[in-house]
């Protein structure tokens, strides 16, 4: 085992030798080699990166929550892919809402909600918030089902959703750019919506943006409120939180059997509204990468057959300028599997340093989608040994021919070689 382990160090200090001797040549294949494998590594560190984008933003939403929405979504297989289609359905109303909220007795927490305008300007004094505030019509429930805290002050009572108080909660973007660094001291003041006067009562805390939502540029309004100032004729989205993610999918059965006696579908009908999971549309915009995974491999395995060429080809004309070499080393005893080791040690080598460029090179460009979206920086260790599987693959069989050629020359032709 020692003895291995001494040939191999030998053969790695002599391919280093040879690769340094030329520079040019080897540093060509090993950029060829590096931009497969940047292009394999770079591509699917992004997608992970967007996995984990896709899925905070949605667990923003509440892990444990669901939703009852008028949009049909409809989801269909094809080729290892996914199809998503939005049909719009029958609008849920306020009357419906209400009703599902009284009736549904599963021990879960409904919220009703309603989106009132996502171009609005909130203003106190002389400061203003850019014309893209998100103004949403919700009912007390609204921080439970969302999973969202307070920073400062205190959720609406029932009795000012019920009477459609002008009372409102700011998110952690607008209160930071209305009061600046002083947001507690938000509370109590009056600003302005779209003409409407409002008293704040709570701020809450930030939940941060992502590649869907910026959860922070939002105002909360009772949902009575909302309906005075933008009409009470909008669809409303029911909003259903378990205490367990495990009750969850017995929840939606009971959610669904209910909304469909609300809304009188008869049996064998289509359901003209669905139950949304943020589970589900995570896996289902997740597996929608398979193409672009698929994609990066092929442009990967093109690549690494140029370099194939390519190394070969060097490994080749290396075995023609150091014949006379190979000729004394056989004359001076060395066995034809000691010519083959190095030959071959060098092909691995040149090959593992693109492979090793192109990790490197292809983990920070991936994470440049990171920096975008807000993620953390992200190691795709299955791509990584991945990519560094497929250069020693690349190294052996560029190498495997030539170093069988060079093991085979006749020392005495090897010795009169010029």
């Amino acid at each position: 085992m020692a003895q291995r382990m001494r040939n191999l160090l030998f053969n790695i200090i002599l391919a280093l030798r040879a690769i340094s001797t030329n520079k040019l040549r080897s540093g060509i294949t090993i950029a060829v080699i590096g931009l497969g494998i940047t292009a394999l590594v770079g591509i699917l560190t992004g997608i992970q990166v967007m996995k984990v984008a896709i899925s905070s933003s949605f667990s923003s939403m509440g892990v444990n929550s669901f939703q009852l929405t008028s949009d049909v979504i409809k989801k269909k297989r094809h080729n290892g892919g996914v199809n998503i289609s939005y049909t719009e359905g029958s609008s849920i109303t306020y009357t419906e809402a209400k009703l599902f909220k009284e009736r549904y007795k599963f021990p879960a927490t409904v919220g009703i909600s309603m989106s009132g305008s996502q171009i609005a300007t909130v203003v106190y004094g002389s400061e203003k918030t850019n014309p893209n505030t998100n103004i949403t019509g919700a009912d007390e429930a609204y921080l439970a089902v969302n999973d969202t805290k307070l920073f400062a002050g205190r959720n609406f009572t029932a009795s000012e959703v019920q009477s459609g108080t002008y009372v409102c909660m700011l998110g952690d973007g607008v209160a930071k750019k209305l009061f600046k660094n002083r947001m507690a001291s938000a509370i109590d003041k009056e600003v302005t919506i779209g003409g409407i006067r409002c008293k704040v009562i709570g701020i809450m805390a930030s939940k941060g943006s992502s590649m869907f939502m910026n959860s922070d540029n939002n105002v909360i309004i009772p949902l009575n409120t909302a309906r005075q100032i933008y009409g009470g004729e909008n669809s409303y989205l029911i909003s259903v939180s378990v205490p367990m993610i495990g009750m969850k999918a017995f929840a939606a059965e009971e959610a669904e059997g209910i909304f469909r006696v609300i809304r009188r579908l008869p049996l064998n009908t289509e359901n003209n509204f669905s139950i949304a999971q943020n589970s589900d549309l995570v896996n289902m915009v997740i597996e929608n990468t398979t193409y672009i995974q698929v994609a990066a491999i092929v442009i990967c395995i093109i690549t690494l057959l140029n370099s194939i060429i390519g190394l070969m080809n060097i490994m080749l004309e290396s075995v023609s300028e150091r014949t006379r070499e190979i000729g004394v080393s056989k004359a001076l005893g060395a066995r034809s599997s000691y010519i083959r080791g190095q030959f071959l040690t060098e092909a691995v080598l040149i090959s593992l340093m693109g492979g090793a460029a192109g990790v490197i090179v292809g983990v920070l460009m991936g994470n440049i989608v990171g920096l975008i979206f807000h993620v953390g920086f992200v190691v795709p260790w299955l791509w990584i040994l991945l990519g560094v599987g497929l250069c020693a693959i690349v190294g052996v069989i560029s190498g495997i021919y030539p170093a069988i050629k060079a093991s085979k020359l006749d020392p005495i032709v090897a010795l009169r070689y010029e």
